[in-house]
């Protein structure tokens, strides 16, 4: 029933929609202009910490459990992220009054969510599908033809939603379902253009995905620490509570601790190992040359009580230090851009699932910036540009049916008898 609005007891009032308030939802700006709302002059600082330190504590345990099940549960673990992600970003424009108008619209988005989740998937697990089936004659014929039309299915799933958006057009609706469409593809660019890097670092060694994510970790944590103790100079006033010494500090930390994490993650040979395909066991490989210890004799002006007379360096250490430098210098903008994001939208947090921290996307911001570096990185400076024989057959495997395979191996046998 609604409520008469109006000022005047003569006009009759206009009746007003309702529209829910999200959970996160604030209705101005709680800092000043010129960023005085630091982290040290919060009152409620130290509630907020043992809040944060208890999240964080389960966040780390949880992870690095999934870790320890290997390669394939990592890349479920990014998936589920993924979800939870887009759930929440969906939800940012939603409004309940247009909703309730446009049954099924809510469906449409996961739609065209689901069609993304497998053409991006397909494509960096085809590979492995093939070698997981190899064994089974008929399982690997049916993935054959399932890879060879991969695009084909994808592109006519995405045309049906497409047909689907069009055909659920309602007159007055126009400009909030467009607007709508345009923030699913917004989201779709967002989450999976970004979160397909880390799962391609997963196979490349787990190495590739733990080591970029436990610098963001670092630096995440060490600029909270100092700016938690020391902040007094804010940053940036897209965040207010960011400050140059909370970043300085971290950026210190981040690269000193990425030179001693590389040695200590590259001691573990399942950890460098890449995942040919998607079984779950551990991996035992040579670790190659990058994972294998350089010595440096010390110089001798030392004092003689010093322990040690040479020092053992892993090569992956000196491309950890670019890492570091990234991770403390570039990849906090991605946070600046979460925050001016919330800011745009009047809104604190992108969700509430994480006590202390907000939603699974506050925590993710920086993560994806980073996951896309260390792929690039990796593929531009430590993966060999030559054609290898590894390559050659990744591509005989995926590209040619299993009678073309049959006819270049004996080609190639009769062309190896003739030499």
């Amino acid at each position: 029933m609604q409520k008469d609005l109006g000022g005047g007891g003569g006009s009759p009032s206009t009746p007003k929609l309702r529209h829910r308030k999200r959970f996160n939802e604030v209705t101005q700006d709680s800092t000043t202009g010129n960023g005085t709302h630091l982290l040290a002059n919060d009152q409620n600082k130290y509630k907020s910490m043992w809040i944060r330190t208890y999240s964080t504590l389960w966040m780390i345990g949880g992870f690095v459990f999934i870790l320890y099940t290997g390669h394939l549960y990592i890349c479920a673990l990014v998936v589920v992220l993924q979800v939870l992600m887009a759930r929440e970003l969906f939800s940012l424009l939603r409004k309940a009054h247009e909703d309730q108008q446009l049954p099924g619209f809510r469906l449409l988005n996961w739609h065209f969510f689901f069609t993304a989740m497998l053409f991006v998937y397909g494509r960096i697990l085809s590979q492995r599908f093939f070698n997981t089936v190899t064994s089974d004659k008929v399982l690997y014929r049916l993935i054959s033809s399932l890879i060879k039309y991969h695009m084909v299915i994808c592109y006519f799933l995405y045309i049906a939603g497409f047909m689907w958006f069009i055909l659920t057009l309602k007159k007055k609706m126009y400009k909030y379902q467009f607007g709508q469409y345009a923030w699913t593809h917004m989201i779709l660019i967002v989450v999976f253009t970004q979160s397909s890097f880390a799962v391609a670092n997963i196979f490349d060694g787990i190495f590739w995905f733990l080591f970029p994510a436990s610098l963001i970790i670092i630096n995440d944590i060490a600029a909270y620490i100092f700016g938690f103790f020391f902040g007094k100079t804010p940053l940036i006033k897209l965040s207010p509570k960011k400050t140059w010494e909370g970043f300085i500090g971290a950026s210190v930390t981040t690269i000193i601790s990425a030179f001693v994490l590389a040695y200590v993650l590259g001691q573990f040979k399942w950890l460098t190992c890449p995942r040919k395909d998607l079984s779950t066991g551990w991996l035992d490989c040579d670790p190659g040359p990058l994972f294998k210890p350089v010595y440096f004799n010390l110089p001798g002006w030392l004092p003689k009580w010093f322990p040690w007379n040479e020092i053992a360096v892993l090569p992956v250490q000196w491309h950890a230090l670019w890492l570091g430098l990234f991770a403390s210098i570039i990849a906090p903008f991605g946070g600046f851009f979460a925050s001016g994001f919330k800011r745009a939208f009047k809104i604190k947090d992108f969700g509430d699932s994480i006590p202390g921290h907000g939603g699974i996307t506050d925590r993710m911001d920086c993560q994806m910036v980073m996951a896309v570096f260390a792929y690039i990185y990796h593929q531009s400076f430590v993966v060999p540009q030559s054609f290898s024989v590894e390559m050659i057959l990744d591509q005989i495997m995926v590209n040619l049916t299993f009678e073309e395979q049959l006819n270049l191996y004996r080609r190639l046998g009769d062309i190896l008898r003739e030499n």
